[in-house]
């Protein structure tokens, strides 16, 4: 088996540690300890950029040197990852000198290959990404991440030959379905490269800025920030000759955002091809935490700090949002409100609630130890739980591999409300009372501490403090800090004969109307409801009629012609085509893994030419539609009562 290599992109300097960096590097994390758990040696990489013309501006404003401000601030980042519960292997900077060293040496080999020329360039230039513009890449004229006007500039430079390249980068792609993931920016690389690639300005005047590494063949330019950046991904393993660039690459997994797609898509395979190097394996790409529906920016003024967050609700309850509400490679939107109803449904009601009384049964009718699990013939219950514990594990497998983290730990609670119905059903309480039925007692119990077990497994990469206060209180005391994957798939682990510790809070519910509303937020009053409609008599009979289910929306797509219309592909324990009038409100990327009410027995009819097999229940607040939804995830076609 492979060695298993992650990295996050190297942070950006020019302002302190955001959402947006939090949820890379804690998606990174949880992939290596998911590899790690499947029995692969692993390496985790992360660290700052720390050279280019954003840096000496953000340090020149604060009233320090370049140096002085990058120590500072690529401090903050380095002491962040712990409070995260983030285990990397190496943070690299850009200053160190190792790295340094490789970057000269590097550059100097394509310099002496002919892939390097001198001349002279005009164009439009944006300091705040720190590059020039094509015409064809301006949005309105205006940088597209910016929204402001490039500068125009002219002056002498150097370039690295990137042309000759193309063809061999197009054909790389096409041959490797899996180079670039999620698809949709694998089509967005290959739409860009359809167009003639220009050459890479990789040099800037040490008479517009000095603080960067000096080109080895001109010490008059200091090295572009991107070319410098890139390599750090083999710098970190002592390339050329270092033993962990030998035993590592090119079996690299690269996690990027959306907006350094370019640069990780199309300048690093090419720096990669042209110095002899082998190409990386992956690379993995996200979307936006946005805030108020616009991404963060510090400019905009609302940019989520990640500390602030963990201090208030705890690392793991951040780690848990932060993989469950954003689809890998979508836009995502954050509010304190939603990570609160999060934390009060999934964690305190859901598993926190089954945890609980789970211990304190077995305390009550056990002193505490756990019963056999053998001493009396198992029933269909029994059998089901063992199936939907295995059917668990797989789906949470299949999903990790793919990145789709909201489907495994949606898969994850499956199995919690499985066994909370499995509880419900047995009524373990009803079997204390009687004599004869001890031994019945003994086996619901068991297989209960059985599916914990495998529950804080399956959560250590998401939630590796919550998974190891659970398994203590399992009397789980392995030398390994997790599990391995194998043993989510053999049932019968756990002790008969542990004494476990009582059983403890897992995450206290947190009061929403304690959450203070943010400057130039107006929370609704009682007044601005919408009036009742009259009052008529509907028995029970009839209203039971109305047959009401769980959907799980699969996919979601703009009907044409309709700007209010989406067509959804929705999982109500069969697949069905359902229409709703929701585009003005939601993406159809944001609706994926989404859980959603439906009235299931509506009459079919045809919207827009599509037949429509249910009707979404939503509200409407002053023409905003908000989807009608659960406090916890269900099975697909569970009925509402």
């Amino acid at each position: 088996m492979n060695p298993f290599y992650i990295t996050t992109p190297i942070y950006y300097v020019n302002a302190r540690p955001h959402l947006g960096h939090a949820y890379s590097t804690v998606v990174a994390d949880v992939v290596n300890r998911f590899h790690r758990m499947c029995g692969q040696e692993t390496y985790f990489l992360t660290g700052t950029d720390e050279h280019g013309d954003k840096v000496v501006r953000a340090a020149k404003e604060e009233g320090l040197s370049p140096l002085v401000y990058v120590d500072r601030i690529s401090d903050l980042f380095r002491k962040l990852w712990p409070e995260l519960d983030i285990e990397h292997d190496w943070f690299i900077r850009t200053t160190d000198p190792n790295h340094v060293k490789v970057v000269g040496d590097v550059l100097q080999k394509i310099y002496e290959a002919g892939d390097i020329y001198f001349g002279e360039y005009e164009g439009a230039y944006c300091f705040g990404c720190e590059r020039f513009y094509t015409e064809r890449e301006l949005v309105d004229g205006r940088c597209p991440d910016h929204d402001t006007v490039p500068e125009a500039i002219k002056e002498s430079n150097y370039f690295f030959r990137m042309s000759p390249y193309q063809d061999w980068l197009i054909d790389h792609i096409n041959t490797h379905s899996d180079f670039i993931r999620p698809e949709r920016y694998r089509n967005e690389v290959l739409a860009f490269l359809r167009e003639p690639l220009e050459d890479l300005c990789i040099s800037r005047p040490k008479t517009r800025i000095q603080w960067g590494i000096t080109l080895p063949f001109d010490d008059q330019y200091v090295t572009y920030v991107w070319f410098d950046a890139l390599l750090n991904y083999v710098s970190a393993l002592g390339y050329p000759d270092g033993k962990l660039f030998k035993k590592l690459w090119p079996n690299v997994c690269h996690l990027v955002a959306k907006d350094i797609l370019k640069p990780h898509g199309i300048y690093w395979p090419i720096m990669l091809k042209a110095a002899g190097i082998p190409v990386y394996r992956h690379l993995y790409v996200h979307g936006y935490w946005n805030v108020d529906e616009t991404k963060m920016s510090k400019s905009l003024g609302n940019v989520v700090e990640p500390l602030e967050l963990k201090n208030q609700y705890g690392t793991d309850a951040i780690r848990y949002f932060l993989m469950r509400e954003m689809v890998f490679g979508l836009d995502s939107s954050f509010s304190e409100r939603a990570l609160i109803q999060r934390i009060n449904s999934d964690l305190a009601n859901d598993l926190g609630n089954l945890f609980s009384r789970s211990l304190t049964m077995v305390h009550k009718y056990f002193e505490g130890i756990v019963p056999k699990g053998d001493v009396a013939p198992e029933s269909n219950l029994d059998l089901e739980v063992k199936s939907a514990a295995f059917e668990a594990v797989q789906e949470y497998q299949d999903a990790m591999e793919g990145f789709a983290f909201h489907k495994a730990l949606m898969a994850i609670w499956q199995f919690i409300n499985r066994i909370n119905k499995y509880i419900d059903v047995t009524a373990p309480w009803e079997l204390a009372k009687k004599k004869s039925q001890r031994n019945d007692l003994q086996v619901v119990l068991y297989n209960i501490l059985e599916s914990l077990r495998v529950i804080a497994g399956l959560l250590y990469p998401f939630m590796p403090r919550a998974a190891h206060v659970m398994q203590e209180h399992l009397g789980i005391t392995w030398a390994t800090p997790f599990q391995t994957l194998h043993d989510f798939n053999v049932w019968g682990k756990t002790r008969p004969g542990t004494k476990l510790p009582k059983t403890i809070t897992l995450f206290p519910r947190i009061e929403p109307d304690k959450l203070k509303p943010k400057p130039g937020e107006t929370v609704p009053s009682k007044k601005e409801l919408v009036p009742a409609r009259p009052e008529i008599e509907i028995s029970m009979e009839v209203f039971q009629k109305m047959d009401l289910r769980v959907g799980t929306v699969l996919r979601a797509e703009p009907v044409p012609r309709s700007k209010k219309l989406l067509k959804l592909k929705v999982d109500v324990g069969e697949e069905r085509t359902i229409v709703a009038g929701i585009a003005e409100n939601y993406q159809s990327e944001d609706l994926i893994g989404k859980q959603v009410v439906i009235v299931a027995n509506v009459k079919p009819t045809k919207l827009m030419g599509i037949l429509s097999q249910g009707m979404v229940l939503t509200a409407s607040d002053k023409g905003t539609c908000r989807l009608a939804t659960l406090d916890g995830s269900c099975e697909p076609g569970t009925p509402l009562m």
